[in-house]
């Protein structure tokens, strides 16, 4: 459900390009982290496919592929010890045959290109967003509230916003 507006749409002239990084994903997440890891770094290959120009077109498949995942890894804390899965910056980098320094610059590009940053419920982790307080907050007359807590009405305004990433109440 959160991730339901990312779109693996791609242009028929990237759709090359996609599949050699995606499978890259693919075998990496399939054998370190899991399918959610595998679908939102799918979505945000897809998301920069569709830039013009997409920026995929250079540099290496494998570069990518680790940027990616260590871009979705960032928003959702990939790299510290008391998360699941568990990936140090380190392994992931070498598991792609690259430096760790060029996995964070790439990473870091990705999350500009995207606007990705911590605690961003479009790259949560599904299983994740309804615990993580950040994707709830939003400023309601003049107050910051937690939006599960708003009658459902404000919950679809908001969600309609794009500032939550459902509508709560219907969880409930």
């Amino acid at each position: 459900m959160p991730t339901s507006h990312l779109s693996l749409s791609v242009p028929a002239h990237m759709k090359a390009r996609y599949d050699e990084i995606t499978t890259l994903i693919n075998q990496y997440c399939s054998q370190k982290l899991n399918e959610e890891y595998a679908q939102l770094s799918k979505s945000a290959t897809a998301m920069l496919s569709r830039k013009k120009p997409s920026p995929l077109m250079t540099g290496s498949a494998a570069t990518w592929a680790c940027g990616i995942i260590y871009a979705i890894g960032f928003v959702n804390f990939l790299q510290d010890k008391s998360s699941s899965p568990y990936v140090s910056a380190t392994e992931l980098a070498s598991a792609f045959g690259i430096a760790q320094s060029t996995a964070g610059n790439k990473s870091k590009q990705i999350r500009d290109l995207l606007k990705m940053h911590q605690f961003d419920h479009r790259w949560t982790l599904p299983s994740r967003i309804a615990d993580s307080p950040m994707a709830w907050m939003i400023t309601f007359n003049g107050f910051i509230v937690d939006a599960r807590q708003l009658d459902r009405e404000i919950q679809e305004i908001a969600f309609k916003k794009g500032l939550i990433p459902y509508i709560y109440a219907d969880q409930e």
